[in-house]
């Protein structure tokens, strides 16, 4: 059934854009969901529709949102084992392998994480969203493993995209990189834009793009006459662009090992290690794992972390460099 919401302004509420007014008085929808629901014209100001997220609101304006029902996604179930490390009535984490993709999509429409949840939860997925992702309240890379938080019902999905949009989830990553990061340790603060080259890549944009910002440290460093030198990397996200890790540390000429979209010509190194050679161009994958996820429960109010280790794929991997290393 849907839902109408009538809201007056009043005069502090001069200037505001629309959008941040509605989610001011309405703060169970998140700013994206009211953002989407006036670009699909479900908004009136005055009367008017309008599909502007960025108009201007004044004393005395009456605004009208309608919540249309949302609609049954028909997806079909795949029997997909998923390595579910918590459950509850709210919502699930599930530590998702590299090799597949979030959602259904151009290419692949069932075999997904989202058809997986399907016939795992027999439906019972928040549906507030897109159709074609159900539960999907963030996403992670095809190739990137690591935790997801999916949502089982709408007032918990809008309650963890608050959490998403007021960057207050903890997000932290494991990666290995070609190279050293200089400084070691730091803050990336950029915009991230779609690419002009490639519309299936981002880039740094200079004068366009969403704010975008990583903090990284390196925490181990390999370089001898057997390796080439690599280094493990921490990032904790404070926002969550498309593709941001794999972005920025292309900005800093340091490509994410196995990384195949943003990656410098894998160049035939002398002296290497036999084994490590192998594993470096075995790796179908890149080098990066979503390891710990940490948000506020929507229903108890209780704080929440999980970690995950590294997959055995990229461990083998570490474990090389450390015994070369040594």
């Amino acid at each position: 059934m849907k839902k109408i919401i009538n809201l007056i302004t009043q005069l502090e509420d001069n200037n505001l854009r629309v959008d941040v007014f509605v989610n001011k008085k309405e703060s169970s929808l998140s700013r994206t969901r009211i953002k989407n629901l006036i670009l699909n014209k479900k908004l009136k100001l005055n009367g008017k529709v309008i599909n502007s997220p960025a108009r201007k609101v004044f004393n005395g304006d009456k605004i009208n949102l309608e919540i249309p029902e949302p609609k049954k996604a028909s997806i079909k179930p795949f029997d997909f084992k998923l390595n579910i490390i918590y459950e509850d009535d709210s919502l699930l984490i599930i530590n998702k392998p590299a090799g597949i993709i979030m959602h259904p999509g151009a290419g692949n429409y069932d075999k997904t994480i989202v058809n997986a949840l399907m016939h795992y939860c027999k439906g019972n997925l928040s549906n507030i969203g897109d159709e074609l992702r159900p539960g999907i309240v963030h996403r992670i890379d095809k190739d990137t493993s690591g935790l997801l938080v999916v949502a089982k019902n709408n007032e918990t999905h809008e309650n963890l995209s608050n959490q998403f949009n007021k960057h207050t989830i903890n997000r932290i990553y494991q990666l290995m990189i070609w190279g050293k990061l200089r400084p070691q340790s730091g803050k990336i603060e950029t915009l991230i834009t779609r690419s002009s080259k490639n519309r299936q890549l981002m880039e740094v944009g200079i004068t366009k793009g969403k704010k975008a910002i990583t903090n990284y440290k390196t925490l181990e460093v390999f370089e001898n006459d057997k390796t080439p030198t690599l280094s493990l990397v921490e990032c904790k996200l404070e926002t969550g662009r498309t593709h941001q890790i794999r972005v920025h540390m292309s900005y800093k000429g340091n490509n994410i090992l196995g990384d195949n979209k943003y990656k410098k010509k894998f160049k035939k190194f002398k002296n290497i290690d036999m084994d490590l050679e192998k594993s470096l161009y075995r790796l179908n994958r890149q080098f990066l794992h979503a390891k710990t996820l940490g948000f506020i429960h929507p229903k108890t109010g209780k704080e929440l972390e999980f970690s995950s280790i590294l997959p055995q794929d990229l461990e083998n991997i570490l474990k090389m460099l450390r015994n070369i290393n040594k």
